[in-house]
């Protein structure tokens, strides 16, 4: 009988253990930084980290087909941020309402505080389509955050972008819903990291319930199979104060409930996306193998009351 108690012991800390790996895509999968969208037709957009910005749809969220660029003449407006002429634009993100397609983008370089977040806005979402709504904020060395890594939150007619990559953190500013532009510049800190270097960027706030969910990306990004990237999180019942982990840690104290990290062949895990579908809550995000960074999506179950990736 203690044989067979040790056996089932064994097993259960086997399943707690086990990682469900990223659902099927096919198709164009090779993203960095993915956002997703869902048109009023059902119709699935993925924008993604790339020179122009990638534009990627799909029919049932499974097979994936590259139809070009946001920007397919380049986006000169970007330049003296990223340092050279049409250069890569990073972490899209989207939002779909009311036949409209806003996308925040952010333009740097490695390691530099010389970075703006840009509105793009767009009534099909595909290439050529799109009219450039400008710039939303920057920073510079003077500023002890990064503009870089754009969110939207929509929340009850009040739009937030949250922000921010290394330096202290992560960071919230209100924007005005007709416009998608800056309402105030106030900045809010939400969360920041001291160890690991100070790696946190990537946010994301997702509503679920009566909790505001902060996702953030922690660790190494960018270095393919050498790469560290894991998804975090902490919850409040305020969208722009008081995250905790389910520890109780404060997120602005370093705090952070592990989502995802690197298991199996899937290596580093991060720069992710949420969104709301008919099966519910759904995570986007690019993984790594010796090929390069590819699509990941999975299903989130919030029933704990924290996420659980199925």
């Amino acid at each position: 009988m203690r044989l067979l108690h040790i056996l089932v012991g064994l097993a259960t800390v086997g399943l707690a253990r086990a990682v469900v790996g990223p659902g099927t895509v096919t198709g164009n999968t090779a993203v960095h930084d993915p956002t997703m969208c869902k048109d009023s037709s059902g119709k699935y957009f993925i924008f993604s980290t790339a020179v122009g910005i990638e534009i990627r749809t799909s029919t049932d969220r499974t097979a994936w087909t590259l139809v070009g660029k946001v920007w397919p003449n380049g986006a000169s407006w970007t330049d003296s941020y990223t340092g050279t002429s049409n250069g890569n634009l990073w972490a899209p993100d989207c939002y779909y309402a009311n036949g409209q397609f806003w996308l925040y983008y952010a333009a740097s370089s490695f390691g530099s505080q010389n970075s703006a977040i840009f509105l793009a806005k767009s009534t099909t979402g595909l290439p050529g389509s799109w009219s450039n709504e400008g710039l939303i904020t920057s920073t510079s060395s003077s500023n002890n955050y990064n503009a870089i890594d754009p969110n939207l939150l929509v929340d009850n007619g009040k739009w937030y972008l949250s922000l921010g990559s290394f330096w202290t953190g992560i960071k919230s500013m209100s924007l005005n819903p007709s416009t998608g532009k800056l309402s105030s510049s106030t900045v809010t800190s939400l969360a920041q990291r001291t160890a690991g270097g100070g790696a946190i960027e990537a946010s994301v706030i997702y509503k679920y319930g009566s909790y505001y969910y902060l996702f953030t990306s922690w660790d190494k990004c960018c270095a393919g199979t050498s790469s560290t990237y894991n998804i975090r999180v902490g919850r409040s019942t305020s969208p722009t104060s008081g995250y905790v982990d389910e520890s109780g840690v404060a997120l602005l104290s370093g705090g952070g409930t592990l989502v995802l990290s690197s298991h199996d062949s899937i290596i580093g895990p991060g720069g992710q996306d949420l969104m709301t579908d008919g099966d519910g809550p759904i995570l986007i995000y690019h993984y790594y193998t010796s090929s390069g960074s590819y699509l990941g999506i999975n299903r989130l179950d919030f029933s704990s009351g924290w996420p659980v990736v199925v």
